[in-house]
């Protein structure tokens, strides 16, 4: 089945008391001007959200760095929407966009032409919305102390009033995934009065779908859009009801332009990541050329050999012009990242039309970025950032930090949450002084979700277990902080159980 761009921009939202202003609207005021579209106002939702703020104190590839010039996971999504949104503005003003108004069911060319960069746009700012503190690390330590506690938290007996089934009850927290969290955050930790989240369009929900299967259906090493898990059970309902409403019914279909903002995201972070290593001074601008002429893949590739050659030139200028090494290594680096972005969004424009109707059936299983003329070249920049700058020892040292700081912190917070006076009351009195203190340092959002308060919880709620529910107030709450305040919260919480341990 072929999707059609009509419903795969739909402007229809899971709850209509949020629509924009409509000529049906008589409530809104005479000199209320309609200047955004529907998919416009998506992205501005998402740039006023409080987890995009979050975001200027998350880890992109660094933590905790007190440099200003290095990136974070919010000047990342910046830069990923801003080159999402390019794309899709080119899209729509070249010739392929006739091609896309064929597969329209004759939609307005003026509101498509508007939605295709907003959806990219919006998709771009909020692909890491859902990402946890200390970046990967922050993952891999939710995933592992699941894992420690495995035996605690699922028993084996069944008649056990916190047994949880095998499948995605338990995948959804042992495979913990940012972009999962992505699409909750999103859809529900917002409050609003409709307990829809930000209550974006069904066509833009549907793109930030980075991965469309559940955590009982990951294939490592399988299709692009199932090699991690793009939701979890608690919004399973949700998610049927978006990707219906945008066309891509019952498939595992991505949404056409998920592909470009992933490739986009892969564009950012392979170039820009060398480029916060230089500003570190953790690998000279030197070390990346050399790296790269010294590839024997790249030797025949044109592209390339574009970008590898543009940055040599830019290296002998900034050496003719007798700059600090600090200096020259900046400049040219900053030369050599605009070619590569180029060559980058180049290769993926052509990429997508190279590859648009297998695309629009759901027959590309490969990454836009992996079918593409820049594959080798970024394949090549992705080793040389995971051995010359994710495995500097300073950084492993400040990640191993921020691991071990999330482990602990866990357990303060699962206290908090568990020891309660009634198991199946998520709101009954905590039986601990230390356990009423850190359940009450949890978002008042998170917890009136987690205690099935008639504002904030669904129907879906109803069927989750208990422990399924406990081990989501915890996520939900990790997944949402900011490094520091991770930091600070560990010390405040250590400080406290310090005291009881004294008392006794």
């Amino acid at each position: 089945m072929k999707a059609n761009w009509t419903s795969l921009t739909s402007t229809g939202r899971l709850s209509t008391e949020r629509a924009g202003t409509t000529e049906k609207d008589t409530k809104a005021p005479s000199w209320r001007v309609n200047s955004r579209t529907e998919t416009e106002r998506d992205f501005d939702r998402v740039l006023f959200a409080t987890p995009t703020r979050r975001l200027a104190d998350k880890t992109q590839v660094f933590p905790l760095e007190k440099n200003d010039s290095v990136r974070t996971r919010l000047t990342h999504s910046h830069e990923v929407a801003d080159l999402a949104r390019s794309i899709g503005t080119h899209l729509v003003n070249s010739p392929i966009f006739k091609k896309i108004m064929s597969d329209a069911e004759g939609d307005d060319p003026v509101r498509l032409g508007r939605a295709i960069p907003a959806i990219l746009g919006a998709i771009g700012l909020a692909h890491d919305m859902g990402n946890p503190p200390f970046g990967h690390q922050g993952e891999d330590a939710m995933q592992a102390w699941v894992k420690n506690n495995s035996s605690e938290l699922f028993p084996k007996a069944k008649d056990d009033e916190n047994f949880l089934a095998e499948g995605s009850h338990r995948q959804d927290f042992i495979r913990f995934e940012g972009n999962a969290q992505t699409i909750r955050t999103l859809t529900r930790l917002q409050v609003v009065k409709d307990n829809r989240g930000l209550n974006l369009t069904f066509g833009t929900l549907a793109a930030a779908m980075k991965y469309t299967v559940g955590s009982d259906r990951v294939q490592k090493g399988g299709p692009a859009h199932a090699k991690k898990h793009g939701y979890f059970e608690s919004e399973a309902s949700l998610v049927r009801e978006v990707r219906q409403a945008a066309g891509l019914g019952e498939t595992d279909a991505r949404h056409p332009l998920t592909f470009i903002m992933e490739a986009c995201d892969d564009a950012a972070y392979l170039t820009i990541d060398a480029e916060d290593a230089i500003k570190k001074r953790i690998v000279s601008f030197a070390d990346l050329l050399s790296w790269l002429e010294g590839c024997a893949s790249l030797h025949n590739d044109e592209l390339a050999q574009w970008v590898i050659g543009k940055g040599r030139e830019a290296f002998a200028e900034v050496r003719n012009a007798k700059l600090s090494p600090s200096e020259m290594n900046d400049v040219a680096m900053q030369i050599f990242r605009a070619q590569a972005i180029t060559a980058f969004v180049s290769s993926t424009i052509e990429a997508f039309e190279n590859n648009y109707d297998a695309i629009m059936t759901g027959g590309l299983e490969k990454s836009l970025l992996d079918v593409s003329r820049a594959a080798p070249f970024a394949e090549e920049l992705r080793v040389f950032d995971r051995e010359r700058a994710y495995s500097n020892r300073e950084v492993l040292k400040i990640e191993l930090s921020g691991y071990n700081t999330l482990q602990v912190l866990m357990d303060y917070l699962w206290e908090g949450i568990t020891k309660r006076t009634d198991g199946g009351v998520p709101a009954s009195k905590r039986s601990t002084p230390f356990a009423r203190y850190a359940y009450g340092r949890i978002s008042e959002n998170y917890r009136r979700i987690f205690e099935g308060h008639a504002s904030a919880s669904r129907e879906s709620d109803k069927r989750l277990p208990i422990r399924y529910k406990e081990l989501q107030l915890l996520t939900d709450m990790v997944g949402g902080m900011t490094d520091q305040f991770a930091i600070d919260l560990h010390n405040e919480l250590n400080g406290f159980r310090l005291d009881t341990f004294a008392g006794r």
